[in-house]
């Protein structure tokens, strides 16, 4: 029986319909707790049913719930949520429960095994042996708590673009880069410099510490709210990825062209599949094409370039 692990988000409740939207990423079936309007509308007869506890509850503080199976990497789950929740700039508890601090950081690690993205790529935890076929390259990772670890669909689905668009000696931008992980895949591609950008510092050290255990030193990683800190390079970047969520990048389409080169190309995911045409609108109207496209799971994977 597979044991389950309550990740639990608590924010103003005037966040609420956002939150649910970042949480309904990782499972559909959410628990709301929200008693702002537990006293509306309620006559003498049924108020005096409430139980008093629900009468105390802080009417302005809510919670959203997912429950995640081990098997399935809530470790994972709860990095996503954390750095989506950071980039749409909302103040977050997250916690988890249902399993011991001790037991948290290695609890999901049994179920974590090399995992193969495209054609070329196969993502290898530090603690696996692993030895790679003819072709392969090997990205090895050790995530700890930062969103990355190439078992979400919206990874693989970054990665497997990669290795169709990257070209030998291109200059790489990875916004939003949780773990490091698409940087250090397109620095084994052949990219010739990567930057990498989070709003986590946590999540900016892994990514560092997990480019000196891959030995790509090309790749760079620094604290960034969004395209704010971001380094800029002569003739702009080559390939880009955002791999973060639809508000977002609806968010950053106005500014993201001018970090582009005029051939360059950026790959787009964090998209559930229900929001692809709002967010693929939004950056056509800001001058990119739509060139390819991946899906999995109700997930989608976009490539643009300049129109």
């Amino acid at each position: 029986m597979d044991k389950w692990i309550q990740i639990k988000a608590t924010f103003d409740n005037k966040y609420l319909d956002n939150v649910c939207a970042v949480m309904s990423m990782v499972d559909n079936s959410l628990m709301i707790e929200d008693y702002s309007d537990v006293e509306k509308d309620l006559d003498g007869v049924y108020g005096d049913l409430i139980d008093e506890e629900l009468l105390k509850k802080d009417k302005t503080v809510a919670s959203v719930s997912v429950f995640i199976p081990e098997i399935k990497s809530p470790a994972e789950s709860e990095g996503f949520i954390k750095s989506r929740l950071a980039e749409t700039g909302i103040p977050a508890t997250v916690e988890h429960i249902g399993v011991s601090e001790e037991d948290w950081a290695d609890s999901w690690k049994k179920y974590y095994k090399p995992i193969k993205t495209g054609k070329q790529i196969v993502i290898v935890p530090v603690w696996e042996k692993y030895e790679p076929e003819k072709g392969e390259i090997t990205v090895l990772m050790d995530p700890g708590m930062a969103f990355g670890t190439g078992t979400h669909e919206t990874t693989r689905l970054c990665a497997a673009l990669l290795e169709k668009y990257e070209k030998a000696g291109d200059r790489m931008l990875d916004v939003g880069c949780g773990s490091g992980i698409l940087a250090i895949c397109a620095a084994k591609l052949g990219a010739e410099s990567c930057f990498a950008c989070d709003i986590d510092p946590n999540a900016v050290r892994i990514a560092r510490e997990n480019a000196e255990i891959n030995n790509t030193p090309n790749v760079q990683a620094e604290v960034s709210d969004l395209l704010k800190q971001v380094k800029r390079v002569d003739g702009g970047y080559d390939i880009c990825c955002a791999n973060i969520v639809a508000d977002v990048i609806i968010r950053m389409a106005p500014d993201i062209g001018e970090y582009i080169s005029d051939k360059g190309h950026i790959i787009v995911s964090g998209i559930i599949t229900e929001r692809k045409d709002e967010t693929v609108a939004a950056l056509e109207a800001c001058g990119w094409r739509l060139v390819d496209s991946l899906t999995e799971r109700g997930w989608f994977a976009g490539v643009l370039e300049k129109a």
